[in-house]
């Protein structure tokens, strides 16, 4: 899937959760405002997204506290010392994670700048019927014009 369209899912999420984009846009970019699809493909073209996917706006809009949002926490294994000093492997099951703590933003904003792929990274936040919409191509913007 095209970068611009991975932004526009992201973007719809963090709008429904209340972010403005356009004045986010006008503040932070660009003081003219040509419309949302110029918006996005400039981020898009010029490597700018990461001037909006590391907003702290967006990102506070994007994680909403108290927000239901459902994903998978994947498993690990790893090793502790236990109480006894013996090192123990420690197996946690993968699980679904559904309500955003306050201030969980901080952490994915850090989370995103270790990812290989920022944009990847929270595309794996996206409800699931807005990925399996995009991957079949609507031809409809997703991003409201203003």
């Amino acid at each position: 899937m095209p970068r611009i369209e991975k932004l526009r899912l992201l973007l719809n999420q963090a709008q429904f959760n209340g972010f403005e984009f356009r004045r986010w846009f006008v503040t932070h970019i660009q003081p003219s405002w040509q419309g949302s699809e110029f918006a996005l493909s400039l981020l898009a073209a010029e490597g700018r997204f990461y001037t909006l996917l590391f907003s702290h706006e967006f990102a506070q809009a994007f994680w909403r506290s108290g927000a239901q949002m459902a994903f998978v926490v994947p498993g690990i294994s790893y090793e502790r010392v236990n109480a006894q000093g013996q090192v123990v492997q420690v197996t946690r099951k993968p699980f679904t994670k559904r309500t955003i703590k306050p201030h969980v933003w901080k952490y994915h904003i850090r989370q995103m700048a270790l990812a290989d792929d920022p944009i990847d990274y929270l595309c794996r936040f996206l409800p699931v019927q807005d990925w399996t919409k995009s991957t079949l191509t609507s031809p409809e913007p997703l991003v409201a014009q203003a």
